[in-house]
């Protein structure tokens, strides 16, 4: 692993954030020459979200790699952070300005659609990430800027569970990435505290 960690170190992070913009620029050509099928714009929505939760779920996956394997991917957290919120912006885009268009069926859509609220919700916790996704930010909000990284796993969680909410029917995909979200945050749990949880509560 030790090998695997001194490649690793060799490899820039502008090419992390190269090789995962790639995807972007290809799937609206491939909407725009009917490379997505009979209903693009449902396509590329669907395929933004979709590539958006991979990218978090190798996010949520770095620190629990690092913790039980001794696979280092740390220099590439911040990178893949931004990407999963690019895609994330470029869903709610294709939502917004290709699908529903009209502002007043979007704010009906958010509101009265929970698989919406759930998702707008998800989309929200991420901005304040985005926005401190930088180097200034960590020096002026200290350990401050920690915190609010946490928020990672809320938006995790409701991501999953949007996807969940807007399968048609039951499928089994949705259920794989938000069961990979919810077993990911699970390890980051020391079972040490999780002992002495189970064992306040027997004697509660």
């Amino acid at each position: 692993m030790q090998k695997l960690n001194q490649i690793i170190r060799r490899i820039p992070v502008w090419l992390v954030y190269l090789l995962g913009a790639l995807p972007a620029p290809w799937l609206f050509y491939q909407g725009l020459t009917g490379g997505l099928g009979v209903d693009p714009i449902e396509a590329l929505e669907h395929r933004y979200g979709e590539l958006a939760l991979q990218l978090l779920i190798v996010v949520l996956a770095i620190s629990p790699l690092r913790n039980f394997i001794g696979l280092n991917l740390i220099k590439f957290r911040r990178a893949l952070g931004v990407l999963t919120f690019t895609y994330v912006a470029l869903h709610l885009l294709v939502w917004l300005v290709l699908d529903v268009q009209i502002p007043s069926q979007i704010w009906a859509d958010i509101v009265k659609r929970p698989y919406v609220t759930v998702g707008m919700a998800a989309f929200l916790l991420m901005i304040p990430l985005a926005i401190t996704s930088n180097n200034l930010s960590v020096r002026k909000l200290g350990p401050r800027w920690r915190s609010l990284q946490r928020l990672v796993f809320p938006a995790a969680i409701l991501g999953g569970l949007h996807y969940v909410m807007l399968a048609k029917g039951f499928q089994i995909e949705p259920l794989v990435y938000l069961s990979l979200i919810i077993g990911l945050l699970l390890l980051r749990v020391p079972v040490s505290g999780l002992l002495t949880r189970f064992r306040s509560a027997d004697s509660a």
